[in-house]
């Protein structure tokens, strides 16, 4: 049998997009040929998965994995929505969450690089495209580190199409749990009024001044119209001031309050956000097969 180097296993990596212990095997059942390698793999069918790499992955899975003071959310893209329901990229997903959790990778492309028993994180990956069938791919993660004295809220919404990681200084988890499934629900953009960038702030109140000044409001009351109409953009954009989805007659805030807490931080992701998806023209597809 002929011996297989590390530098060969990586050319026909590079070639065909392969995981690498099905690199190897197909070297070593080739006897080290290259060539014959490829046509091995490709008659596996192994190697269609790089050519699935160009494709747009903007459905999946977003998961929340947690262990002690520390937690991770990440997204992990597929082709299509079916896929979210096949229980081997449901298991990826929350296998990836475990992984990097575990690991403290600094961005994608090192948990990509992450050793696992399948070679890397990133052969995982791959191997997925190869039987799924469809371009699997890790998007985006955040790991999140708590005090002894905080409680993390964790939230899947259908599955994990939205998931929502908080961060709550006292109170308990159940309340953590709350506040999470109301970031999932409402999705705010900031904690509360200090995290709103001031030329925002600025901004939004000078629009607002124009708007009274045009509805011909007198002077002496503009100020005060200025200040109701923001604290109502306020309450659309921040966490704290926003109407709690569990009991509208109080604020987030107020409600995290009577439990003794207060809110520190939290993570959204809803699968696909930013992500431009092909648009399907399926009548046009359907008629370009009859000719």
């Amino acid at each position: 049998m002929a011996k297989i180097s590390a530098s060969q296993v990586k050319q026909l990596r590079d070639k065909t997009g392969v995981g690498m212990m099905d690199a190897k095997k197909a070297l070593v059942a080739t006897e080290g040929d290259m060539e014959k390698a490829i046509d091995f793999l490709r008659e596996k069918g192994i190697a269609k998965a790089a050519k699935k790499s160009d494709r747009v992955a903007a459905e999946g899975l977003a998961s929340v994995a947690v262990a002690g003071n520390d937690a991770v959310i990440v997204e992990v893209n597929a082709e299509t929505d079916f896929v979210a329901q096949n229980a081997q990229f449901q298991e990826l997903v929350k296998h990836v969450g475990e992984v990097i959790l575990a690991n403290k990778p600094a961005d994608v492309e090192a948990a990509l690089k992450v050793a696992t028993d399948k070679g890397t994180l990133n052969d995982e990956f791959i191997e997925a495209t190869q039987v799924i069938g469809e371009k699997i791919s890790l998007r985006r993660f955040e790991l999140v580190a708590k005090a002894d004295n905080e409680n993390f809220g964790a939230y899947l919404h259908m599955g994990g199409k939205i998931a929502a990681l908080v961060v709550v200084a006292g109170a308990d988890e159940a309340t953590a749990k709350d506040v999470a499934m109301h970031v999932a629900a409402i999705n705010p953009k900031f904690v509360n009024r200090e995290q709103v960038p001031a030329d925002q702030v600025a901004h939004e109140k000078e629009v607002l001044t124009e708007e009274a000044k045009n509805e011909g409001k007198p002077e002496k009351i503009i100020e005060k119209m200025v200040t109701g109409r923001l604290n109502k953009y306020f309450a659309e954009v921040t966490l704290e001031d926003q109407e709690f989805v569990k009991d509208p007659d109080q604020t987030v805030a107020k409600y995290v309050a009577s439990k003794d807490g207060q809110v520190k931080s939290f993570v959204r992701y809803e699968v696909g956000e930013g992500i431009e998806k092909k648009q399907e023209d399926f009548a046009a597809d359907v008629l370009s097969q009859l000719k």
